[in-house]
C-alpha cells in the first residue's frame, strides 16, 4: 500500500543538521538552538534574540535536499514589536554574511504574518534543491533594538523521499506482472 502523505508539505525541522545550523548576531543566552534545537516547532519558552542590533542572519542546514514551500516565523503576542518585519531568503551558501544577500526573495511581514501559525509562501520554483536556507532579518515591526523570534518552521517536502517513492511504485508495478 502506497501512501501519498509523504509528498504532502510538512515541517522539515526534523531534517536539520544542528552542527551546521547557526545564527549571526544572536544573543548568547537566547540563541537559534532555543527555537530549532528540538528539531520540531518550538513549544518551549525558549526564543531567539538578536544581540548588537535588530539584524539576525539565520542559517538552517539540512541533512538532505529539500523543497521549501513556505516558512512560519513567529513572536509571542506580548513581544510582537520585536517580531521580524523584513526578511530576505537565500539558499545553499554556507558562507553567507550580512552583505551577501543578492538574488534573493525579500518578504515584508505584517504583524499578522508573525503570529507563529501563518505560513508565509515562498517562490517555490527558487527553493527546489535546498541544502541550506539562510534567513536575514533586516528589520523588526516597531524598530526595536532587538529582534525576537519564538517560532521558526520550514514547510516543504524532502527531495530524496520523492525519488524513492517513485522507485517503490515502479517496483510494485514490476511485481504485479
Amino acid at each position: 500500500m502506497t501512501s501519498t502523505s509523504t509528498n504532502e508539505p510538512q515541517s522539515l525541522l526534523s531534517m536539520l543538521d544542528l552542527s551546521q545550523t547557526n545564527c549571526l548576531n544572536e544573543s548568547p543566552e537566547n540563541n537559534i538552538k532555543n527555537i530549532v534545537g528540538g528539531k520540531k516547532k518550538n513549544t518551549t519558552g525558549g526564543h531567539l534574540l538578536s544581540d548588537a542590533d535588530e539584524q539576525l542572519l539565520i542559517t538552517l542546514a539540512f541533512t538532505q535536499a529539500i523543497r521549501v514551500r513556505s516558512i512560519v516565523i513567529g513572536t509571542k503576542e506580548d513581544h510582537i514589536a520585536q517580531a521580524p518585519s523584513k526578511i530576505k531568503l537565500a539558499i545553499n551558501n554556507m558562507s553567507m554574511d550580512f552583505d551577501s544577500f543578492e538574488d534573493v526573495q525579500e518578504i515584508e511581514l505584517s504583524k499578522d504574518d508573525v503570529n507563529g501559525v501563518k505560513e508565509i509562501p515562498l517562490r517555490y520554483v527558487r527553493f527546489q534543491r535546498v541544502t541550506s536556507l539562510h534567513i536575514l532579518v533586516d528589520a523588526n515591526q516597531d524598530g526595536e533594538d532587538e529582534t525576537r523570534i519564538d517560532v521558526l518552521d520550514v514547510i516543504g517536502i524532502p527531495v530524496e523521499t520523492t525519488k524513492d517513492l517513485a522507485g517503490l511504485k515502479n517496483q510494485e508495478h514490476d511485481h504485479d506482472h
